[in-house]
């Protein structure tokens, strides 16, 4: 059968289009996807709880001696050291008073001389018989009696010049200072009139309160430490983060814990003290202080994009020698270095799926793209959905 030029060429462009179809119905190549091996090393799980700073030490300057407020010699909210003068009463009252008082001491010092001169005559003249027992006891007995009057004119001039000295009132202890809540010229009353308050900085201590549960993990693992939860806390390291978010967490202690747990709420008060020699850490600031909640263990890590759900499931995918991929199920624990925390269904050999979690099906074929987990991760997201933590 002869063929005409037109159905010729048709023919030739067709056959060479065949391995072009044959090629474009072939299967499509699996998909890429990036995996990984789990980070394996050792780690101390944490517990979370928000607490507040408060000083160490707070006080509220008080006169201890009445009058008018006549000088203050401070600036408000400026840092004082123990022993600066912040505050003076006027004191020309007291410079009388004190100077009345070194007076009568005086004469009372006066008044037992001639009294030890008069006892010490009486005696002389009762050894010879020229005087009387009794006039030797009445001149002892003066005697005794202008000894006291000094004593008692001693305790006043003392007495006097403490209030004198109280008329300048002094830091007691160093930290930052409020502001004046009087002005000068305003009467002071004695052990009443809050002048202003001082709160101490370094160091400063965070409380926070935790519930049965963790106490007793706190407690087991300071007695496996050798410590006491409720002796100095335990002394177990803790960190805590502000708000900030460029402030790196500050490192601190356990140092204190009640003794008993509340009935109502069911939760025991603890106190962590922090270092602050920058003074970064102000009382009444928000934080949030982890504590170790167990010994060092070797853990296995998965970021959280590698975890996916499977109903009511947690699952990571994890990918064979020849690319097939299938499901896990785990059990996700607390978030570390930037981790999260495989408590069970893992044991650190697999390769798992790390990124283009999407493009993969149980029982389908990836294209896999290996790369190496740090060991710390600082690129995590604050929190990625789908993994969350099963303590």
């Amino acid at each position: 059968m002869a063929y005409s030029l037109r159905q010729t060429l048709a023919l030739g462009c067709f056959a060479a289009l065949l391995p072009l179809i044959a090629e474009a119905q072939q299967a499509p190549a699996p998909p890429p996807v990036t995996v990984a091996k789990p980070v394996v090393r050792d780690v101390v799980d944490n517990d979370e709880f928000i607490g507040r700073f408060e000083p160490v030490d707070e006080v509220s300057v008080r006169s201890r001696v009445g009058g008018y407020l006549q000088e203050i010699d401070f600036t408000d909210g400026a840092l004082v050291k123990k022993g600066d003068r912040l505050f003076v009463i006027d004191q020309r009252p007291f410079v009388t008073a004190l100077n009345q008082a070194n007076a009568a001491l005086e004469a009372a010092k006066s008044a037992l001389v001639f009294a030890d001169a008069q006892y010490k005559r009486a005696q002389s003249l009762a050894s010879s018989g020229s005087q009387s027992a009794q006039t030797l006891d009445d001149r002892r007995r003066e005697f005794d009696s202008a000894e006291a009057n000094v004593r008692g004119a001693q305790a006043a001039a003392d007495r006097a010049a403490l209030d004198m000295e109280y008329t300048e009132i002094v830091a007691p202890l160093s930290g930052r200072i409020d502001r004046r809540l009087i002005s000068a010229g305003n009467l002071v009353q004695t052990d009443q009139t809050v002048l202003t308050t001082i709160v101490s900085l370094d160091p400063i201590d965070f409380y926070f309160d935790v519930d049965e549960r963790r106490l007793l993990n706190f407690a087991d693992t300071a007695r496996k430490l050798g410590k006491d939860l409720q002796l100095g806390g335990g002394g177990l390291d803790v960190t805590v983060t502000i708000s900030d978010p460029t402030a790196k967490p500050f490192k601190g202690k356990l140092d204190f814990a009640e003794n008993r747990i509340d009935n109502e709420s069911g939760t025991i008060r603890l106190r962590a003290r922090f270092p602050n020699p920058d003074l970064v850490l102000q009382p009444g600031l928000f934080g949030r202080i982890q504590v170790a909640a167990s010994n060092t263990y070797q853990a296995i890590l998965v970021p959280d994009e590698a975890i996916g759900s499977d109903q009511n499931e947690r699952v990571v995918y994890v990918v064979g020698a020849d690319g097939t991929v299938s499901t896990k199920p785990v059990r996700p624990g607390p978030r570390l270095y930037g981790y999260r925390v495989i408590r069970e269904g893992l044991d650190g050999t697999e390769t798992i799926i790390v990124n283009g979690l999407i493009r993969a099906r149980p029982g389908g074929k990836v294209t896999p793209q290996m790369t190496e987990l740090p060991k710390e991760r600082t690129d995590a997201p604050p929190e990625a959905a789908g993994a969350e933590s099963s303590q």
